[in-house]
């Protein structure tokens, strides 16, 4: 087992979790960078924490024990973090044939998968079909009609719209679920057809801020649920989504979550019911896991205090102004920035500790491209920083490298791993006869290292730590 979640990462072990974590993480940065120095690169790079990924899992099992996570692909798809959840027993939420294809080369079974899309392509469905992935979401009818001509044995889950009364940080019901009143007119549909609907699902909305959200929703759904029954159909789930918070500074934690929904499953689908419950989270698993961290490539200086007629600040700086800021990192929006724009994320910059500095000037932060849309901050407090340093950022792990492009001809930032010890091998035993050689693991890119005995997965790195004898 312990073989086949590191075969293929760039992948290390580190001191021990009770050693601050910010210290590992800080630790695993600056090994980096001075690797980078040793090339002469200054590349922008991820640090996964595969220990923070075991540690959710953990917390999801302890916390809300009736729920089966059912991890969103789509969330992040580096091809480690699915092997990892596959290897800790949890499920997945696929929307697209190309998703159920890297979730089914990890030897998944398809019975874990849930194709949770209510809009299918008809060859997505099709290719569904002939890998047995059965549990399917819908929200319309001409989705039915699809799915009788192409799949007539799928076994169905109606989406629904939740209450849309709550925060969120991205409202996912302007696009799919159907309203509670409709689910009807949906279930005699199914009926008349002879499909088979097994139960109810919905999403709160990606970044749920208030933890009544999943109550409300719960409620709702058991009404259509109930109403399932009465048409006959052998309702035997119901899916809560996702929405569940990924990083600490979230206006909700995820311990207050886990309250309200084990309060809302136990009042409208108490455990004697049998029912099964199912979850879909996405970023709960990876958003806290990785750190991102850039290259300050160029830097501008400009006044901060004349104003020009236009209103356009002087680029011009005399002895008397207080200069502000602009840096140009080399990674932005059209990189794993993309959150911003999409994921209507905040993100905050971290400094080195050799960075840190008591006299800070107006800042703003921006991408390599050449568009005047890539700007990462518009305005923050920083000290004065020089070309070569870097920046880091926390809390980057959740839709920022799944839907990053290279436009203007940019390049992807590559992730390298780690875990703490105590927390890899407590998982993970190395058997009694093998030792992991504790030297210090060469992290390269897989074209630089070409072998026949360990092969690439999807991040195109692979692992030189050696299994030996002891």
């Amino acid at each position: 087992m312990y073989q086949s979640i590191i075969n293929g990462c760039s992948f290390e072990i580190i001191p021990p979790s009770d050693i601050c974590d910010k210290f590992n993480k800080c630790f695993k940065i600056e090994k980096e960078i001075a690797n980078q120095d040793i090339e002469l690169k200054e590349d922008a790079f991820f640090i996964g924490d595969l220990g923070d990924i075991i540690h959710k899992y953990e917390t999801w099992c302890e916390l809300l024990p009736r729920v089966e996570p059912f991890y969103a692909v789509k969330c992040n798809t580096d091809d480690p973090v699915l092997r990892l959840l596959a290897e800790l027993g949890t499920s997945f939420d696929c929307a697209s044939k190309s998703e159920i294809e890297q979730v089914l080369s990890l030897g998944v079974s398809p019975s874990r998968i849930i194709y949770a899309n209510p809009c299918k392509q008809k060859s997505f469905i099709r290719h569904a079909a002939k890998q047995k992935v059965k549990m399917m979401t819908f929200d319309n009818e001409p989705e039915l009609d699809k799915i009788k001509m192409i799949y007539p044995d799928a076994e169905l889950v109606l989406r629904i719209l939740p209450p849309s009364n709550f925060k969120v940080q991205c409202d996912l019901g302007i696009k799919f679920g159907c309203h509670p009143d409709k689910a009807i007119d949906l279930y005699q549909k199914a009926k008349d057809l002879g499909l088979n609907v097994i139960g109810v699902s919905f999403h709160v909305g990606s970044g749920a801020e208030e933890a009544e959200a999943f109550y409300a929703a719960v409620k709702e759904a058991y009404g259509v649920f109930q109403l399932g029954v009465e048409f006959g159909f052998n309702m035997t789930m119901l899916d809560v989504g996702g929405g569940f918070p990924g990083q600490k500074d979230t206006p909700v934690s995820f311990e207050e979550v886990a309250v309200v929904l084990n309060d809302a499953l136990d009042e409208y689908f108490p455990a004697e019911t049998g029912i099964r419950i199912i979850a879909e989270p996405g970023r709960y698993f990876v958003a806290s896991a990785f750190t991102l961290t850039a290259n300050i490539i160029a830097k501008r200086m400009i006044s901060r205090d004349k104003i020009v007629g236009d209103g356009k600040s002087d680029q011009c700086v005399s002895g008397n102004d207080e200069p502000a800021y602009m840096y140009y990192l080399n990674d932005g929006v059209y990189g794993s920035f993309n959150c911003l724009l999409y994921d209507h994320a905040k993100v905050k910059p971290s400094l080195l500790q050799d960075n840190v500095c008591d006299v800070k000037f107006t800042s703003s932060v921006w991408g390599p491209t050449c568009d005047g849309m890539d700007c990462i901050l518009e305005d923050c407090v920083l000290p004065e920083m020089h070309v070569g340093e870097w920046i880091y950022f926390e809390d980057m792990g959740a839709y920022t490298m799944c839907a990053a492009s290279t436009f203007n001809g940019m390049p992807k930032p590559r992730c390298v791993y780690y875990c703490a010890e105590d927390v890899w091998y407590n998982l993970f035993p190395v058997e009694e006869d093998c030792v992991l050689e504790k030297k210090a693991i060469s992290l390269r890119p897989i074209k630089d290292h070409v072998t026949d005995n360990i092969p690439a997965i999807g991040s195109n790195l692979f692992i030189e730590a050696l299994i030996v004898e002891a």
